[in-house]
C-alpha cells in the first residue's frame, strides 16, 4: 500500500495512492484509519512531505562505494566505519517533492545530492533487536540529504552543510511491505540517470540501525531514519537543475534548484 499526505486547498489529509487517483482516509496510517468514498485525482492536489518525524534520524557512512569515492577526490585511503553511527538532521530542513531546493548566494559550488532511503516508524518501540527491528516501521519513503561539502568541512555540527532550509526533500510517499534491504535507487539530474544503487550493498542493516537507536531511546510514529547513500554524488547542484530520487516502489522525490541571489 502506498500512503500519502495531501493538501487541498486549506485542508490537509491523508490519503491511499492508486495509481492517478487518491482515496481520503479518515484519521492516520500512523493511529486508527478507514478509507472513505472521496476519491481525488493526484494531479489536484499538493503532495506534502509523508510525515512531521517528531525526530530525524540518519545513518552515518553506510556504503563502501560512497567512501571510496570521497577518499579518492581528497588523496586518501579509504577507511570504513567500525560501528553503525547515528547522527541528526534538522525538521527545519524538510521539504515536499516538487517545492524548490534553495541554494544559499553565499554557498560555494560544492553543494550535492545524496539520494536515500528513508525508514518511516509506525508505532513506538524501545530495546528492539536485529531480529524484530523491522516490527516498528510502517513503509518507506525516499531522501535526498543535501551537502555542501566546503561547509561540511568546517562545520563541526554540520549545521549549515546539511541542514539549510529545504536541503531535506523527502517523499513522494509512504510504501508499505517492501524488503529494505534490496531496493534499487537511481539518481537522475535533469532527466538523465546519473547513479544508482542497491541498498543491499548497506555495510549496516535498516534492522542494525533501528535496533541501535532503541536501545537508547524510543522511536515514535513519524520518526524517520535516513539510511545512507551509495557511489559519487556528483554532478553539482546548480541553477536551473531538476534533481529526482527515483525508486519504483516509491516513486519520485523531485527537487527543482535555485541559487538564491545575493
Amino acid at each position: 500500500m502506498k500512503f500519502g499526505r495531501f493538501q487541498l486547498q486549506s485542508r490537509t489529509f491523508f490519503g491511499i495512492v492508486d495509481g492517478k487517483q487518491v482515496v481520503e482516509i479518515e484519521g492516520s496510517p500512523f493511529m486508527s484509519y478507514n478509507p472513505t468514498s472521496t476519491i481525488h485525482a493526484l494531479s489536484a492536489l499538493k503532495t506534502l512531505i509523508p510525515c512531521e518525524p517528531r525526530n530525524f534520524y540518519c545513518a552515518g557512512l553506510n556504503y563502501a562505494a560512497h567512501i571510496e569515492w570521497g577518499a579518492k577526490r581528497k588523496g586518501i585511503a579509504p577507511k570504513y566505519p567500525e560501528k553503525a553511527d547515528v547522527g541528526y538532521r534538522s525538521f527545519n530542513a524538510l521539504c515536499a517533492t516538487d517545492e524548490t531546493l534553495i541554494i544559499p548566494a553565499d554557498a560555494s559550488d560544492m553543494v550535492q545530492f545524496e539520494g536515500e532511503l528513508v525508514a518511516v516508524v509506525g508505532k513506538a518501540a524501545k530495546n528492539l533487536t536485529e531480529a524484530n527491528a523491522l516490527s516498528c516501521i510502517i513503509g518507506y519513503t525516499l531522501g535526498n540529504d543535501v551537502s555542501e561539502r566546503n561547509w561540511q568541512k568546517s562545520d563541526r555540527t554540520l549545521w549549515r552543510a546539511k541542514n539549510c532550509d529545504t536541503w531535506k526533500p523527502m517523499g513522494p510517499f509512504i510504501t508499505t511491505g517492501l524488503d529494505p534491504m534490496n531496493l534499487d535507487i537511481e539518481i537522475h539530474m535533469n532527466g538523465q540517470r546519473v547513479a544508482g544503487y542497491n541498498t543491499s550493498k548497506m555495510l549496516f542493516s535498516a534492522q542494525r540501525y533501528i535496533a541501535e537507536i532503541t536501545r537508547y531511546m524510543t522511536l515514535h510514529p513519524g520518526d524517520v531514519i535516513w539510511l545512507g547513500t551509495d557511489d559519487a554524488t556528483e554532478p553539482n547542484l546548480k541553477h536551473g537543475d531538476v534533481c529526482e530520487i527515483v525508486q519504483k516502489d516509491i516513486g519520485i522525490l523531485r527537487s527543482p534548484v535555485v541559487r538564491a541571489s545575493a
